[in-house]
């Protein structure tokens, strides 16, 4: 389930490199129409565009509507401003994603341990269950999804984005971020016990299904089908976990509105690009500006 918390695909960057697992290498280029949106002030636009933290080789995700709005804009504005900071992200799941005083073996109950243990073998991690041991269960949920991702054949290293951040039409353009990286892992490492736990036990519930929803989500985000993101990133959080959903997706939502609104104040084009959960389903960042007033116009193929 977590691979579908487009925040928590950031953080598995991080796990993945820890875990030293390999990627599978593969794909091919395809067309892509993502989500994009614009917001006017009397002397600012804004556009939003909804992003994936990962994607297959070679695969598309440009549109001419996101070029083109790229090419106008002045500023980029991300979750984080540096995605491809693997130092920091090594550095803070070190301090918050491992207790190797509480083995996980002392929290999960033998059925549970037993589903990790052949959910890792079945990823060619031959330790099985064993290399888990030290880790937090929430972290343990991001570092299976982790190779999960790897053996499906995504590269969480080459998300939207990382390539946004090569873009010949931002070069030299300042690059801002709403968060840091810090505080987008302690909203995973300030979960109770039970709620990680929670976590944990759904990861494993749903593995089996984890490449065809993965796949799912992609091919829904490349298509710009709103609906279709809401259903598997927004309700499959917001149903059973709606203390976290208010976490990683309505509080988030409703500061960065309020950042949004205040932008639209100023002069200039921002391009914003944040993940697609944010811009889809009954909370989202175009709502929020939407009830202080603003007006959000979606460009281009829209489902």
């Amino acid at each position: 389930m977590l691979q579908r918390v487009a925040l928590r695909l950031r953080a598995l960057a991080a796990a993945a490199a820890l875990a030293g697992f390999a990627l599978v290498l593969g794909g091919a280029p395809a067309a892509a129409e993502p989500g994009l949106w614009m917001a006017k002030g009397p002397h600012a636009t804004v556009y939003l565009f909804g992003t994936i933290h990962l994607l297959k080789p070679h695969q598309a995700w440009e549109s001419p509507a996101v070029a083109r709005a790229l090419a106008a804009s002045q500023e980029l504005w991300l979750e984080v401003p540096d995605p491809d900071d693997q130092a920091e992200a090594k550095k803070l799941a070190a301090q918050l994603g491992y207790d190797p005083q509480h083995p996980l073996s002392s929290k999960l109950a033998p059925p549970d341990l037993a589903r990790l243990d052949a959910a890792a073998k079945s990823l060619g991690i031959q330790q099985g269950e064993k290399a888990f041991e030290p880790m937090r269960p929430w972290f343990v949920s991001v570092a299976l999804e982790g190779a999960l991702v790897a053996h499906a054949g995504y590269d969480p290293n080459r998300g939207v984005e990382q390539l946004l951040l090569h873009e010949e039409s931002l070069v030299n353009k300042p690059i801002h971020g709403f968060e840091t990286f810090a505080q987008q892992m302690h909203f995973f490492s300030n979960m109770s016990p039970p709620l990680e736990l929670d976590l944990l036990r759904n990861t494993l519930h749903d593995f089996a299904k984890g490449s065809s929803q993965l796949d799912a989500l992609v091919d829904a985000w490349a298509k710009g089908d709103d609906t279709a993101i809401a259903r598997i990133m927004v309700d499959e959080v917001k149903r059973p976990f709606p203390e976290l959903y208010r976490t990683l997706l309505v509080d988030r939502n409703l500061a960065w509105a309020d950042r949004i609104a205040t932008m639209l104040n100023g002069s200039g084009v921002i391009f914003i690009a944040v993940g697609a959960a944010h811009l889809a389903g009954p909370d989202s960042v175009q709502l929020a500006l939407e009830h202080k007033g603003v007006a959000v116009e979606r460009i281009g193929a829209a489902k």
